[in-house]
């Protein structure tokens, strides 16, 4: 018995192996749930700015080294590089076609926000625990 030409795969057999579906609602979430964080946490940071408009530098150091206003500093700051390392990665996985460059990107990608999230935060955390 010949089909002639027809494919008598179902659907699911001819999309496996096309793609994971096993990621990507958790990206999706993880991207929304940073963009919320800093949505809040940039809000305080604006109105924290704006109040610190034309006030001396021992002033601005108490005021960050306040711990509601460093835990929201710290949080703004970690939601910011994460945020942005799965928007990047989703950028790369989108246009860079080439294995070894997108791979090589990616690691920039990890590397670079986790470098500046880290240094962000061991700022805000000296300048706490430093005080006035």
């Amino acid at each position: 018995m010949s089909t002639h030409g027809k494919d008598l795969r179902t659907p699911l057999k001819r999309a496996v192996g096309l793609g994971s579906a096993k990621d990507g609602t958790g990206h999706f979430m993880l991207q929304r749930i940073t963009a919320i964080a800093l949505v809040l946490a940039g809000a305080w940071l604006i109105g924290l700015l704006l109040s610190l408009n034309n006030t001396d530098y021992v002033f601005v150091r108490a005021t960050v080294a306040d711990p509601l206003n460093a835990t929201v500093l710290v949080t703004f700051l970690i939601a910011a590089c994460w945020h942005a390392k799965l928007g990047l990665q989703v950028v790369i996985e989108d246009y860079v076609h080439a294995p070894l460059l997108a791979g090589l990107a990616h690691l920039a990608n990890i590397f670079t926000c986790a470098l500046l999230a880290i240094a962000g935060v061991l700022a805000v955390l000296r300048i706490a625990a430093l005080g006035v």
